[in-house]
């Protein structure tokens, strides 16, 4: 029961680091769009400058998107509990099959824990919504290929 619940909150925990590096990353880019905005001074070439700030304001709207994206997905996670434990695939659920292992929580690509390798997935991802509501034992047809659930929690 301890490394069921270790692999868990290993997988939660690296879920977390990669939305706080996504975090870091736009905040970075939201700050340095904010500087190139203050400290563009008028040029004689007016119409360029205005050109220039207009594109920086785009970026920063569209940085400004994309944090909000990452903050929800920050939110989703808080919501997880690691503690938890589930036969039946849900939000928060490890999921081993025949193919390939996952952890239902958030999009954050191929995970390592231990000698295994899981695959991060959102819960609105084709995959999860096939696995999600399934228990050990059933059977999943995905891009023509078939795998069985041996083991959740």
């Amino acid at each position: 029961m301890k490394i069921k619940q270790s692999i868990k909150t290993s997988l939660h925990n690296q879920c977390v680091q990669f939305t706080q590096s996504r975090l870091d990353t736009i905040s970075n880019t939201i700050e340095e769009l904010q500087e190139s905005l203050t400290s563009e001074t008028k040029s004689s070439a007016g119409d360029k400058h205005e050109t220039g700030r207009a594109m920086v304001q785009l970026e920063r709207e569209k940085a400004g998107k994309q944090l909000a994206q990452i903050q929800k997905v920050n939110q989703l996670l808080v919501k997880i509990s690691t503690e938890k434990q589930s036969k039946i695939i849900g939000l928060g659920s490890v999921v081993f099959t025949t193919k390939a292992n996952y952890y239902i929580a958030i999009s954050a690509g191929e995970l390592q824990v231990d000698s295994n390798k899981f695959y991060a997935i959102a819960a609105n991802t084709p995959i999860a919504q096939l696995l999600l509501g399934k228990t050990i034992g059933d059977n999943i047809l995905f891009r023509e290929q078939e795998f069985t659930i041996t083991e959740v929690y």
